[in-house]
């Protein structure tokens, strides 16, 4: 299951947060430029096998060959900038690598397609080393392997500061089955799977605990009982089973997208694409008990929270008011509200019954860099 709770994950995270930026200069790394560039991608991608039967030629060649004969293609890229989207202080390169093809998977899932291949460029700064790159891979590998994925390219070049990642994922649908933003109707149910708001609980929590320890290679962070938290934050899962289910139970969405932006963002892109309205309703929103105490701790809103704060890389979709007795039978999948007419707008019922117009206050990164700000988590 992707929402298994781990016990031992505390410990493991405890081990690997907060030391990694006092490695980075150990005397027993490998420079890269020891292996120049084409030595460093075969030492990193020469165990990533082929297993779509799309892919044909993968890493080696000046391009790779991919076959789709009777599916429609989709692609999608996302670029990761070290002090923008991640905080290499409390970021594992192995979580890293995984939650960085993680992420891409889930914008084909969203449309209701299956990701089969990926290329993954890196612009890597003088204080990375070989094994730096190597943890980086392990991450991806493994997201690879779960996920049914190949890595058939890529490229590398040198970072004046810090580490950037660009990671393309392909996939495939039949073109009767691919799900945009646009298809949403009047009555239509608004569905999420799993909870909300975990994710930028775990960032807050990660913050709070780089705050505390002032720098400290021996620092033991505090995160017994939160652990789902942070591995919503740093290892972060799409949502394939849900499209499995869908699939199982003859639903084809008539909107989709992943959160990653935070829900009323996402809710309102559906809104504008689609051209209609949305009630959502406040006491049907999931969130996870952990969340809640978080947000108790840190006097946060746990609602504010689970609509704005993002990288839940949940599901969020629409689909005919028929389904309803269908989209009941798909474990983890909440019905939390219905779609209007444009004219009505977009708008939160709350517990009390009054309606609050939803706003876009999720991850907005291009706002974030005029205001100098950074946000480690998206």
């Amino acid at each position: 299951s992707t929402r298994v709770r781990s016990s031992a994950a505390s410990d493991v995270y405890k081990r690997q947060l907060f030391i990694q930026l006092n490695t980075m200069n150990s005397e027993q790394q490998t420079e890269i430029s020891t292996l120049g560039e084409f030595g460093l991608i075969d030492r990193l991608t020469h165990d990533f096998p082929l297993v779509n039967v799309s892919s044909k030629k993968g890493v080696g060649d000046d391009c790779a060959v991919m076959h789709y004969p009777d599916t429609e293609v989709l692609v999608s890229t996302d670029l990761l900038v070290e002090g923008v989207h991640f905080d290499l202080t409390y970021v594992p390169l192995k979580h890293l690598g995984y939650k960085a093809a993680v992420v891409n998977f889930s914008d084909v899932y969203a449309m209701n397609g299956h990701p089969r291949q990926i290329t993954v460029s890196l612009a890597i700064s003088s204080r990375f080393t070989v094994e730096h790159m190597e943890q980086l891979y392990e991450g991806i590998r493994l997201a690879c392997q779960i996920y049914g994925v190949d890595l058939v390219g890529g490229d590398t070049t040198t970072s004046r500061s810090g580490l950037v990642i660009s990671i393309t994922a392909i996939g495939d649908a039949p073109a009767d089955r691919i799900v945009s933003r646009s298809g949403a109707h009047d009555t239509d149910l608004i569905c999420v799977s799993g909870d909300l708001g975990s994710a930028y609980m775990g960032l807050q929590l990660l913050e709070r605990e780089k705050a505390a320890s002032g720098g400290r290679s021996d620092f033991e962070p505090q995160f017994g009982g939160k652990e789902y938290l942070i591995e919503r934050q740093l290892k972060p899962e799409a949502r394939r089973d849900i499209i499995e289910n869908l699939a199982r139970e003859g639903i084809i969405p008539t909107a989709m997208m992943d959160i990653s932006d935070g829900l009323s963002s996402e809710l309102l892109h559906i809104c504008k694409d689609s051209g209609v309205g949305c009630r959502v309703y406040e006491d049907r929103i999931p969130i996870d008990y952990q969340t809640a105490v978080m947000a108790e701790e840190l006097n946060m809103n746990v609602v504010t929270a689970a609509m704005n704060g993002g990288e839940d890389y949940e599901l969020l979709f629409t689909i005919p008011l028929h389904a309803h007795e269908a989209i009941k039978k798909i474990p983890g999948v909440k019905v939390i509200g219905h779609i209007t007419k444009p004219s009505l707008g977009a708008f939160l019922i709350t517990r009390d019954g009054v309606e609050m117009e939803i706003k876009a206050q999720g991850w907005n990164p291009l706002a974030a860099a005029q205001d100098g700000a950074t946000d480690a988590s998206h």
